[in-house]
C-alpha cells in the first residue's frame, strides 16, 4: 500500500506522527517519509530516534500549515498526506481563538488546495470526538476542518480525501495520563466530575485506522472506531489506587461524556466490522464507495461514551498501561 510512496505526515513530531512513522517503517518501504512541524528542537529530538541517511527515506522539513507557499514547497511530489497537525489543547484555544482558526480551519483549506494543485493521491486527516456537538472552540474548529475536508471530495480531480475520528490517546502528549501520573506523589487526583466518561484507543490503533483510510477510503468518509469508554473515576483508580480523589468542578468548554456520532448523522451510517462510517450528505459528492457488504445502523443511532456497550475494566486499563510503557 505505501511501499514506493512518498507520504508527508504534517504535525509529525506529535506523539501520533511519532507512532505514524515507527509503524509505516516496520510495515512498508516507502520511497520519501516527510515530517512536516513548525518546532525544529522537535524535529531535532525526533531525528534522534529516526536518523537520517543516504538509506532512510525520512526527511524532516519545517513548515506550518498556515503557510500555503511552504506547502505547495514540502507537497510536490508527494503521493500520500496525513494531516495531523492542530492547535488541540482546550484552554489554548479558548484564550487565542484566532489563532485556533489559524491552524485548525485556514491549514486545512491550504492544505486541500495544494494537494488537489499538485496530484496528491489520497489525504486522511484526523479528527476528534470534540468535533461533534463541540462546546468549545478547538471542537468547533475541528468539525469545520471536517467539514472542508468531506467537501473537498466535489472536486472534478483531486486526491481522496476522508477522516479518522476517534477519542482520546492513551498516554498522548498532554492527555490527562501523563498528568495524573505527575499528580501521584501529591496524594490526591483532581476530578472534574466523577460521573465524566470518555472515550479510550491507544496510538497503535489510531495509526490502524490511518492505514485503512489510506487503503480503503473513496473518499468522503469519516471513519470511527469501535473502542471502550471508561469512567474518570476509574481512569484515577487504575493510575493511582492509592491516592485520594478530589472533585474540582467541570472546566470550561469541557463535556461530561463525549459522542462521536451523532443520532441526527445516523442515516447517514453504516456499520463495518471494526467501527462505523458515517457517509457524505451531499449529492454533489456522488459518493463512489462500495457500502454494499456494510449494515446500515437504525434510525436514531448515536455513539456516546456514556450509551457505549463496550466498558473498559480498571484492571484491563492498568494492562494496557504496562503495555503502552507506563509503570504502575
Amino acid at each position: 500500500m505505501l511501499n514506493n510512496k512518498t507520504i508527508l505526515i504534517t504535525g509529525g513530531t506529535g506523539s501520533f506522527g511519532k507512532k505514524f512513522v515507527k509503524m509505516t517503517l516496520e510495515r512498508y518501504k516507502p520511497k520519501r517519509l516527510i515530517i512536516f512541524s513548525r518546532d525544529e528542537l522537535k524535529q531535532f529530538e525526533m531525528a534522534q530516534d529516526f536518523p537520517m541517511s543516504d538509506t532512510s527515506p525520512i526527511r524532516f522539513f519545517i513548515g506550518d500549515v498556515r503557510d500555503k507557499e511552504r506547502l505547495y514547497r514540502a507537497c510536490r511530489g508527494v503521493d500520500v498526506i496525513v494531516h495531523a497537525a492542530a492547535m488541540k489543547q482546550v484552554p489554548a484555544s479558548e484564550y487565542n481563538p484566532t489563532e485556533a482558526i489559524k491552524t485548525n480551519i485556514y491549514g486545512a483549506q491550504n492544505l486541500i488546495n495544494v494537494a488537489s494543485d499538485l496530484g496528491v493521491e489520497c489525504v486522511v486527516a484526523l479528527s476528534t470526538d470534540k468535533a461533534v456537538a463541540p462546546v468549545n472552540l478547538y471542537g468547533a474548529t475541528k468539525l469545520a476542518s471536517d467539514k472542508l475536508f468531506v467537501a473537498a471530495n466535489a472536486f472534478a480531480l483531486g486526491p481522496r480525501y476522508s477522516v479518522v475520528r476517534y477519542g482520546n490517546v492513551i498516554g498522548s502528549r498532554g492527555s490527562v495520563v501523563p498528568f495524573f501520573m505527575k499528580k501521584r506523589k501529591e496524594g490526591v487526583l483532581p476530578i472534574t466530575d466523577d460521573r465524566m466518561t470518555r472515550f479510550w484507543i491507544t496510538l497503535d490503533k489510531a495509526v490502524e485506522m490511518v492505514f485503512h483510510a489510506i487503503e480503503c477510503s473513496a473518499g468522503g468518509e469519516i471513519y470511527v472506531p469501535r473502542i471502550p469508554s471508561m469512567k474518570i473515576t476509574d481512569l484515577a483508580t487504575a493510575i493511582a489506587p492509592e491516592c485520594g480523589q478530589k472533585v474540582v468542578g467541570i472546566r470550561p468548554g469541557e463535556k461530561l461524556h463525549e459522542c462521536m456520532i451523532p443520532a441526527e448523522e445516523s442515516h447517514n451510517v453504516v456499520r463495518t466490522d471494526t467501527g462505523y462510517i458515517i457517509l457524505p450528505m451531499s449529492d454533489v459528492l456522488r459518493y463512489k464507495g462500495d457500502i454494499s457488504r456494510y449494515e446500515k445502523v437504525p434510525e436514531g443511532f448515536a455513539y456516546g461514551s456514556d450509551t457505549n456497550d463496550d466498558w473498559i475494566s480498571i484492571e484491563e486499563f492498568r494492562a494496557v498501561l504496562k503495555e503502552q510503557g507506563f509503570e504502575i
